[in-house]
C-alpha cells in the first residue's frame, strides 16, 4: 500500500481524497498541509476516537493515545524525565553494554561462519534495553542462547493485532466473540498487565523502604531523598507523583516500551540492509570511526582478525568505552557521516510509513481540499521520503551525502518535509535518545564488522503500524582487521 500511494501522490498530486462510506480519508505528502496539520491548526487534528479506541486496550490512556489536557500534561512530565541527566546516563550505560553483548553474538557467528537474522537480533536488544531503562527489569532476551521471552511475544502479538484492527471492519464483532486474533491479542494484553503491575508493586516497596533508610538516616538535606530512588522511569514517575495510579503508570511505561523497541530496531535493519545494498558508504562509515578511534587511542592492543573470542570482546570493549555522550552527539565533529547514513536510513524507510490524524470541525487545507466533522487525515511520511518533488531526481537512491554541507557537517531538513520524527506538538521526545542509541550500536558494529547477504534472501515490508522487513534481514558477518590508526588519523586531519 505504501508504493501504491507513492505512485498516487506522483500522478495525482501531493493531496488526494478517498470516499469512503461514511467519511472521507484524505491522503497527503504535502509539506505545507503537514505544517497545518501538525503545527499551525494542531488543536483541529488530534488522535481521533477511532484510533484510541483501537489502541485502548494496549496503550490505555498513554501517551501516544490521548489528547487534550491529559496529553499535554503528560508531555510536560515525559519532556521533563528525558531531559534528566540521571535518565540519560542510565540509559547510555544500557545502551552501551547492549552494543557490546550484540557484537559479541555476531562475533561468535563470524568466527563459526553462521548466518544471522539481524531484524530479530535488533528486536531482541531493543526491547531489552527500553525494558531496563523503563522498568529496571532485565529480560535477557539478547543472549547467546537467544530464548523465548513471553514479554517478547506478547508485545508482538499486540502489536500485530493493532494493525489488524485499522484494516478489519468487523474486529469489535470478533473481540465480542473471543475470535482468532482478538482471543490471541486479549491474552497478551494480560500478560503485559500482569508483568507491568508485578513491576509497579515492587517499585512502589522499594520506594517505601528507600524512605524508610532516608528517615532513619536522619539527613538533613532534602536532596539527599534523590539518592534512594531508582533511575528507572517506573520509578522516576512514582517519585514524582506519589498518587499516581498503577493504571497511569502502566498506560505511561508501555508507552514509553513502545516507542523505543520497535522504532529503533525498525531502523538499526533497515540501516543494515541500506550498507549490504551500498558497501562503499559502509567504508566511508568504517573510514570515519577509524579517525575518531585514532584520536582517541592511537595503538590498538591486537588485530581483530585473529583475536581469540575473550580478546576481540576486550577489544570491542576498548571501543566502547570511547563512545561518551560528549563524543556521540557532537554536532560538529565526530561521526557526521555515520548520522547522515542513519537519517538517510529513516528518509526511506521512516519507522511510521503513515499517520492518521482526525477531523474535529470543518475546515479546509492549504491545498484546497475542504474536510468535514469526522473525516480522517493521513501523512505519509514514507511517499514523503521518495518523492522526487521534494528530494530531486535522486529520491530513490540510498545517498547520505544530501544530508551533508560542503563542510562536511550534517544539516537536517524542514521536520514538515523529513515528517518521520512527527513535527510540531507531537514531535517525537525519544529522537535524541533513539540517535544515541542507533549510533552507538552501528559504531560497534561498522567498526568491527563487514555484513553481506544471504544469497537468494528477498528484502520486502510487512503491511503493519511499524515498517518492518517481511522475512527479516538474513546476513554474514566477517570481522575487520585493525587499521593503521596513525594513518587513519592524519587522513582526517
Amino acid at each position: 500500500m505504501h508504493d501504491w500511494l507513492l505512485e498516487n501522490f506522483e500522478r495525482a498530486g501531493l493531496t488526494f481524497a478517498a470516499p469512503m462510506p461514511t467519511n472521507t480519508y484524505f491522503y497527503t505528502a504535502d509539506p505545507a498541509v503537514c505544517e497545518y496539520i501538525l503545527k499551525t491548526n494542531f488543536s483541529n487534528y488530534p488522535k481521533g476516537e477511532i484510533f484510541q479506541e483501537i489502541l485502548y486496550e494496549f496503550l490505555g490512556d498513554g501517551i501516544f493515545n490521548s489528547d487534550g489536557e491529559l496529553w499535554k500534561k503528560q508531555r510536560k512530565v515525559m519532556q521533563a524525565e528525558v531531559q534528566r541527566k540521571v535518565l540519560r546516563d542510565y540509559s547510555l550505560v544500557t545502551y552501551r553494554k547492549k552494543a557490546h553483548l550484540l557484537a559479541s553474538i555476531v562475533s561468535k557467528a563470524s568466527y563459526s561462519a553462521t548466518s544471522l537474522e539481524m531484524q530479530d537480533l535488533f528486536k531482541r536488544m531493543t526491547l531489552d534495553t527500553i525494558v531496563e531503562v523503563a522498568t529496571g527489569v532485565r529480560l535477557g532476551a539478547l543472549s547467546h542462547e537467544l530464548p523465548y521471552v513471553p514479554f517478547q511475544s506478547a508485545f508482538d502479538e499486540a502489536n500485530v493485532n493493532v494493525h489488524a484492527r485499522f484494516v478489519d471492519p468487523f474486529w469489535r464483532v470478533k473481540r465480542f466473540l473471543n475470535l482468532g486474533l482478538e482471543a490471541r491479542f486479549k491474552g497478551a494484553v494480560q500478560y503485559m498487565d500482569t508483568f507491568l503491575y508485578d513491576v509497579i508493586r515492587t517499585r512502589r516497596r522499594d520506594m517505601a523502604e528507600a524512605k524508610s533508610r532516608f528517615k532513619s538516616n536522619q539527613s538533613t538535606k532534602p536532596e539527599d531523598e534523590g539518592k534512594f530512588t531508582r533511575a528507572d522511569l517506573a520509578s522516576r514517575y512514582m517519585s514524582l507523583d506519589e498518587n499516581a495510579t498503577d493504571k497511569s503508570i502502566r498506560d505511561d511505561v508501555l508507552s514509553f516500551i513502545m516507542a523505543g523497541r520497535d522504532s529503533t530496531s525498525s531502523v538499526l535493519a533497515w540501516f543494515i540492509y541500506c550498507l549490504v545494498s551500498k558497501p562503499e558508504v559502509a567504508e566511508k562509515i568504517y573510514d570515519e570511526l577509524c579517525a575518531f578511534e585514532a584520536r582517541h587511542q592511537p595503538t590498538p592492543t591486537l588485530n581483530s582478525v585473529h583475536a581469540s573470542e575473550g580478546e576481540f570482546s576486550e577489544r570491542i570493549q576498548q571501543f566502547v568505552d570511547l563512545l561518551t555522550f560528549e563524543e556521540v552527539t557532537s554536532t560538529t565533529s565526530n561521526f557526521q557521516y555515520l548520522h547522515a547514513a542513519i537519517t538517510e536510513t529513516i528518509r526511506l524507510y521512516p519507522v511510521v510509513p503513515q499517520d492518521v490524524k482526525g477531523v474535529l470541525e470543518d475546515d479546509v487545507l492549504p491545498s484546497g481540499h475542504i474536510v468535514r466533522k469526522g473525516d480522517l487525515v493521513v501523512y505519509i511520511p514514507y511517499a514523503m521520503g521518495r518523492l522526487q518533488t521534494l528530494w530531486g531526481p535522486d529520491a530513490a537512491v540510498y545517498r547520505p551525502e544530501r544530508w551533508l554541507n560542503e563542510a562536511g557537517v550534517f544539516e537536517g531538513a524542514s521536520p514538515f518535509k523529513f515528517t518521520a520524527f512527527q513535527a510540531g506538538p507531537r514531535s517525537c521526545l525519544g529522537k535524541d535518545a533513539a540517535y544515541l542509541q542507533m549510533k552507538i550500536v552501528t559504531a560497534v558494529l561498522c567498526r568491527f564488522f563487514k555484513f553481506e547477504s544471504v544469497p537468494g534472501h528477498q528484502i520486502g515490508y510487512r503491511m503493519s503500524a511499524i515498517l518492518m522487513m517481511k522475512d527479516g534481514m538474513h546476513i554474514t558477518a566477517s570481522r575487520r582487521s585493525s587499521p593503521d590508526l596513525a594513518s587513519a588519523r592524519a587522513q582526517h586531519n
